[in-house]
């Protein structure tokens, strides 16, 4: 590794990291503008304010790094042109595709980085944000409470009307046994509720229909307290639970999520996803930005910067307008992920191509 390789490593990383360090205060500063009424009127306590602004640090940055990678990169690649550092460069002999290597070096190190924060530790931000916001911000329900109907095992499949999480609660539960195509038994009540003292369901107005061959047999109680096969919080699980599991836990919940039959289960995969795509980008946005950047303009770097601001929003927009569709419809969540990064792939390829000769 040559000393111009050294140079632009470390201009790429602090130039990074510098633009994370003044943008995210920025966005801190806008979220308490918007919600300090919402504290004032919750009462939320000092405390819990700043362990929200912990967790929105991370997710806040996860979401628009990228566009914050782009952004750096062509801030600093702009000035080296603006030197005459990249004319010398090339102009000692050196091709572009070497110029770009050490680029691509920072890419790889900024790739691992926000891989293993991805999986790891912005997982458990985004519960904590999560929770405080449907707490104390947010109107919406953070559980799809009616109609829920679910497989739990390969055999067996679970319905409510609705479902209470604070009560642990659910009515008109029914519970269907299969074996094969043919139905065992069958298990209806008014309501469902789980017993924490005695850990335990407490069905009301049980009844339960078995089948035998060509036989029936049938039994009822106003009471009956009964162990299942699944967790009352399985009713109607919280739907933004999938991004705040690590790398691992969110392979064995997708893995039990097809089995259950999850409404939500494109949605999972989409996260599963993303985990991988969006560090990807990482390599396409550098690319990008050193070849739009890499020789000097009329307007110089603010020319560059608008360019770079419209071109990272633009792509914030498509992932997001891919995963609103994977949400509203049964579009693949394999393509919303990936396919942001397939469309400016190939415009990166034109514009280096473009910035080689």
């Amino acid at each position: 590794m040559k000393i111009i390789d050294i140079y632009i490593i470390k201009k790429y990383l602090i130039s990074f990291f510098v633009m994370l360090l003044l943008f995210i205060p920025i966005g801190v500063m806008v979220d308490i503008a918007e919600k300090i009424d919402k504290f004032r009127e919750k009462e939320v306590s000092f405390n819990e304010i700043i362990n929200y602004y912990l967790d929105f640090t991370w997710h806040f940055a996860s979401i628009l790094y990228p566009v914050f990678l782009f952004l750096s990169i062509i801030w600093f690649t702009s000035k080296l042109a603006g030197n005459s550092e990249i004319v010398a460069i090339l102009g000692s002999g050196i091709s572009f595709s070497r110029f770009l290597k050490p680029y691509l070096i920072s890419a790889s190190i900024i790739f691992v980085f926000t891989f293993l924060a991805g999986s790891f530790i912005v997982p458990k931000s985004n519960l904590g944000y999560n929770k405080f916001r449907y707490k104390y911000i947010n109107k919406k329900k953070e559980r799809n409470t009616s109609d829920v109907f679910q497989q739990i095992n390969e055999n067996e499949f679970i319905y409510v009307s609705n479902y209470d999480p604070r009560r642990k609660r659910a009515n008109n539960f029914t519970l269907e046994h299969f074996d094969g195509n043919e139905m065992k038994f069958k298990i209806k009540a008014k309501s469902i509720r789980w017993i924490e003292r005695d850990s335990v369901f407490r069905l009301s107005n049980y009844s339960k229909r078995t089948f035998i061959s060509d036989k029936e047999r049938y039994e009822e109680n106003s009471r009956k307290d009964t162990v299942f096969d699944f967790l009352i919080e399985d009713l109607s699980p919280v739907t933004y639970l999938a991004e705040t599991l690590t790398f691992f836990d969110l392979n064995d919940f997708i893995t039990e999520e097809k089995i259950r039959g999850s409404k939500l289960i494109n949605d999972h995969l989409l996260v599963r996803h993303k985990r991988w795509s969006t560090p990807f980008s990482v390599f396409v946005l550098t690319i990008i930005a050193v070849s739009v950047s890499s020789y000097r303009r009329r307007g110089g770097m603010g020319i560059n910067l608008a360019f770079g601001i419209s071109l990272g929003f633009i792509f914030v927009f498509f992932d997001k307008i891919f995963g609103v569709l994977v949400a509203k419809s049964t579009f693949s969540p394999f393509l919303a992920a990936w396919l942001p990064l397939i469309i400016f792939g190939f415009l990166g390829y034109f514009l280096l191509k473009y910035a080689k000769q």
